[in-house]
């Protein structure tokens, strides 16, 4: 018999726990229950996230506290996921109590595959409601599922529910508040229970499994297989499958350059208005400088890649809902293979297409120590969207309007083969570190195919715009922060020339005015120094002093090299001229000498090729350090991929000189 639940004046708020299979639809459940009342942290202690929101469940009056488990297929805490969701059912983790009910989210057309979740969750003695998800894809697949029979044997409530029409919505809700007791295990279930030795409890709850879903699932006989696995037939093909996934990769860029074109230029004119009306607004003096060069061209060098930022997580979630992302990582899983890594490494390197953080992170679900470092030494090599504004601007500056045979942009194929060598990279580098530092052998990858099913708009979005939301706040705050440190050591020390009649004849606070006013040499200034000071080791590169400051600038966060170029190419401009676009002002900036161009579209993709390489993220770093629990990884993290994007840029560099480039 499992505990029940308190309610009313026993237990005001209800604690209940989301837990599900890896694509069984928990996230979109998850967002149709608690809208936009979410908040994600981490679990104290470690570097697991911790997502949980607010479901009104009793109205206005009361809300229950719902939390996110790990996506999980089992509760052996092999991983420190699995370990993290223990912990919380159990009532271990500080500051969170117990909770009070279980709601499992169940994909209906894998029922066998989720229910081993859902038999080991039923022995917590928490009552366990479980919700069928996926039950619009049933017909399709061509079954029927008696959930009256499968809530009997269970000893649990099922609800069948399609997230998309909003059935079965209220109907957990219900049953989550008058939840009091969940009825007695079915004696099969409560035998396992009680087994102990581990192989037999397994065997003995798939036998379990199988009874329950022989005697509540009925597959219809068809004449053909469903529609997924026809189109399987095509897209996983380890051929064709390849071609198509570069295609949709190549149509995705190309179709993020052409919409984000628009709102981008209008984001570029706003920033550049608002500057001028911050000077024409302002007394001539250090503040306004700072807040016209440094904190508005600063973060609006950075802002007006919003656009792209966001078509990038819009289509990266369509991807994801439709089913297509576990296609390509099984596509991928025999190249993976080849070169030792662990086939549970494709997700957390997937994950590192948006953020190297949130991909190591993810890494901590792969068993093995060896194979979990060699993921995470290799996830920062995936080109995170902070890469993004880089490509963009060099791309812009020196590639924009260039087809290729006359409809395939070259912009969009460069960018691509961006992506396209960071991915090399990183299996050229997991080849070594396999069969070296880290050798070990990798275990078969264990994944199911889910079907395939339109995307839920409402998921798509709210993922489009929290990761969004993440970029605009990183602008607001590390940003801002690093561009007025930039916009200082490059407008101090302040020199005002003077004479001696013009010391003679003015007074003291108008030449303090004065002082105040006059723009200071960029070269001369501590950024300068700096640049000058490493000008000879990138000057085999292509990049000059100014580069140089700006690559600097950048290993605190990626994207703030074009923040720093906004700041560098405007901050010795008359303020009554009209300051140039950065695209612009990139495009026409000359060497020391006045006359040499600094850039040119080879210095442009050698900088590209650098930054796809290096490891310019110090967040990046200090989560490699806590998930590695040594300073010795992250170091060794930084020094290897230094190294390798240096002579990969000199190799193109001077390779394309030789060439005539």
């Amino acid at each position: 018999m499992q505990t029940p639940i308190q309610t009313g004046a026993e237990k005001k708020n209800l604690v209940i726990a989301l837990a599900g299979n890896p694509n069984a639809g928990k996230t979109t459940l998850f967002n149709a229950l608690t809208g936009l009342r979410q908040k994600v942290a981490n679990y104290p202690g470690v570097t697991v996230e911790r997502k949980e929101g607010q479901w009104q469940l009793n109205g206005k009056d009361s809300a229950a506290l719902l939390i996110d488990l790990p996506g999980l297929y089992s509760l052996d805490a092999a991983s420190l996921d699995e370990q993290i969701a223990r912990d919380v059912l159990t009532g271990n983790i500080n500051g969170l109590s117990r909770p009070d009910v279980i709601i499992a989210a169940v994909d209906a057309t894998n029922l066998e595959r989720n229910l081993y979740l859902v038999t080991q969750l039923l022995e917590y003695g928490i009552p366990v409601v479980v919700a069928l998800t996926m039950m619009d894809m049933t017909e399709r697949e061509s079954l029927e599922i008696d959930t009256q029979k499968l809530s009997e044997m269970l000893g649990a409530p099922v609800i069948a529910v399609t997230v998309t029409q909003k059935i079965g919505i209220d109907e957990i809700a219900k049953v989550v508040r008058d939840t009091r007791n969940v009825g007695k295990l079915d004696p099969a279930l409560a035998e396992i229970k009680d087994i102990a030795e581990e192989n037999k409890k397994i065997f003995a709850r798939y036998k379990f499994i199988s009874d329950v879903v022989q005697a509540s699932v009925i597959r219809k006989v068809t004449a053909e297989r469903n529609r997924s696995e026809k189109i399987d037939r095509v897209l996983t093909h380890k051929f064709w499958g390849l071609l198509i996934l570069g295609a949709i990769l190549l149509l995705v860029f190309q179709t993020i350059f052409s919409w984000a074109a628009l709102p981008m230029d209008l984001l570029d004119k706003g920033f550049g208005a608002l500057a001028q009306v911050a000077k024409d607004s302002l007394p001539p003096g250090i503040l306004t400088d700072l807040l016209a060069d440094g904190v508005i061209a600063g973060v609006g060098g950075i802002l007006v890649f919003l656009p792209q930022i966001l078509l990038l997580f819009f289509f990266l979630s369509i991807l994801e809902d439709t089913g297509y992302m576990t296609r390509a990582a099984f596509l991928l899983d025999r190249l993976m293979r080849g070169v030792g890594l662990h086939g549970k490494a494709f997700l957390p390197l997937l994950s590192s297409f948006a953020c190297a953080i949130p991909g190591i992170m993810a890494a901590r679900t792969i068993e093995s120590p060896k194979d979990r470092i060699a993921t995470i030494m290799i996830a920062p090599l995936m080109s995170c969207s902070a890469r993004l504004p880089v490509y963009t601007l060099m791309i812009a500056a020196f590639f924009s309007g260039q087809m290729l045979l006359g409809f395939i942009s070259v912009g969009a194929l460069i960018m691509l083969s961006m992506y396209v060598l960071g991915i090399v990279a990183a299996i050229i580098m997991a080849f070594i570190f396999k069969r070296t530092i880290l050798k070990s052998p990798p275990p078969p990858l264990v994944m199911e195919l889910p079907s395939y099913r339109l995307p839920n708009i409402r998921t798509v979005l709210l993922n489009m715009f929290q990761n969004g939301w993440m970029f605009v706040k990183r602008a607001g705050t590390v940003i801002l922060a690093i561009s007025i440190i930039l916009w200082a050591l490059t407008a101090f020390p302040r020199i005002a020339a003077t004479t001696a009649d013009t010391t003679a004849s003015t007074a003291p606070n108008t030449a303090v005015a004065e002082l105040q006013s006059q723009a200071p040499d960029l070269k001369e200034s501590y950024a300068g120094q700096l640049g000058r000071v490493i000008e000879p080791a990138i000057a085999p590169l292509g990049f000059d002093w100014k580069m140089g400051v700006a690559l600097i600038a950048s290993f605190a966060a990626r994207e703030v090299l074009v923040s720093t170029l906004s700041i560098l190419y405007n901050v010795d401009k008359d303020s009554d001229a009209d300051s140039p676009s950065l695209i612009e002002a990139v495009r026409d900036a000359k060497q020391d000498d006045g006359v040499t161009p600094a850039w040119s579209p080879l210095t442009a993709l050698t900088m590209m090729v650098f930054f796809v390489l290096a490891c310019q993220c110090m967040s990046t770093v200090a989560v490699v350090r806590r998930e590695t629990n040594s300073w010795g990884w992250p170091i060794f993290m930084v020094v290897y991929m230094t190294v390798l994007a240096y002579v990969a840029s000199f190799i193109t560099y001077q390779g394309g000189k030789a060439l005539g480039f």
